[in-house]
């Protein structure tokens, strides 16, 4: 049986990006007119995307999401063949040292945010059909958790720590709630710490990143700058802020904020106020969504829109926690507020599969 979908739910993802477009202009404009002499610069470029972003949410909610069931392996592959491409001289674009992106003009596309969706999926269609086998190991989960190492060391390559962690964290929830022994999580949680101290070890930067965790001012001009100037943001902002566009921070004090840090100068500029608004945006965001799956009776349905909530949630808590200093820095961005076009794009699609699920 249809319905129209979860009207609120599209209200509430229109809303909170638009309210992020008007932040990027907000975070943006000083260092926009300074750099390119036009302080429309970034929120043209979201803007551009969010409106591409709508029609894709309002498509996707029209296109039956049970096509993806038998599109996976499909989809999955061509996710595959983005992420070698990427990797390629020439072909993939280094940005903030990452080869990661595939250059579009002035724009970028990030094909590890894609992988986010198809890998989203393809787990969904193998807990589906397998829903036996979970329970076993070696037959279950041993062979879904190959497939996500791969893609984890494609996305490493980059490489792209955050948009890695997320992945990995998304699907090893996805993985817990079909009924997985909670032994395995404890022996594979000690070999992802175990991996985690060893990436951390081979790459200086992150090294650089935990000790600024620690104490920011052991190199504050350095590693530590970063989060003492997103502190400093948050700081001042008090109950109801210092006003919109009144952001001291963002005067070339704490760098690119209109990315990963959006969410300090909301505090600055919005107080306690603006930040419990947005967060409880997020928390009604997810909790429709989980009632949406929970009301679905096939298999693939709840664990898709599970999937792709999770997605966004968990993507939006890693950033949070950064932001406040409570983990090092992942480079996460803050769905559907932070500037760039892959995030709030998949964010969107994502969205627009869950209301399409909703219908049923």
């Amino acid at each position: 049986m249809k319905n129209k979908g979860d009207f609120i739910l599209f209200i509430l993802v229109i809303a909170i990006a638009a309210f992020g477009l008007v932040m990027i202009y907000s975070s943006s404009s000083i260092w926009a007119e300074y750099k390119f002499n036009d302080a429309f610069k970034f929120v043209k470029a979201q803007g551009l995307f969010f409106f591409v972003g709508i029609f894709l949410m309002l498509f996707l909610a029209k296109v039956d999401h049970h096509i993806y069931y038998n599109k996976a392996n499909v989809i999955l592959f061509g996710c595959f063949i983005l992420l070698i491409l990427v990797l390629i001289p020439g072909i993939g674009t280094v940005r903030n040292g990452s080869r990661s992106w595939f250059g579009i003009g002035s724009l970028g596309i990030q094909p590890s945010e894609f992988a986010k969706i198809g890998l989203i999926i393809y787990v969904s269609k193998y807990l589906a059909n397998n829903k036996k086998n979970m329970r076993d190991i070696k037959k279950g989960v041993l062979p879904i958790m190959v497939v996500i190492l791969v893609f984890f060391v494609l996305i490493m390559l980059e490489p792209d720590f955050g948009t890695a962690m997320v992945i990995v964290l998304t699907l090893v929830v996805l993985i817990f709630i079909s009924g997985v022994k909670i032994s395995f999580f404890v022996k594979i949680g000690i070999v992802g710490l175990v991996g985690i101290v060893g990436l951390i070890a081979i790459a200086p930067y992150r090294m650089a990143r935990i000790v600024s965790f620690l104490n920011p001012w052991t190199d504050p001009l350095g590693s530590g700058f970063q989060i003492i100037q997103s502190l400093y943001a948050i700081g001042p902002g008090g109950l109801i802020g210092q006003g919109f566009m009144n952001s001291r921070q963002k005067h070339f004090y704490l760098p690119e904020p209109q990315t990963d840090f959006i969410f300090s100068i909301i505090s600055e500029e919005f107080g306690f106020l603006g930040v419990l608004i947005v967060t409880s945006v997020f928390f009604v965001l997810f909790y429709r969504v989980l009632n949406i799956s929970l009301r679905q009776n096939n298999l693939f349905s709840k664990y898709l829109s599970f999937g792709l909530a999770f997605g966004i949630i968990i993507q939006a808590t890693l950033n949070l926690m950064v932001v406040v200093g409570i983990i090092p820095v992942t480079g996460v961005t803050l769905p559907f507020l932070s500037y760039g076009g892959s995030s709030l794009l998949v964010s969107m699609a994502s969205i627009g599969i869950i209301l399409n699920i909703s219908r049923n």
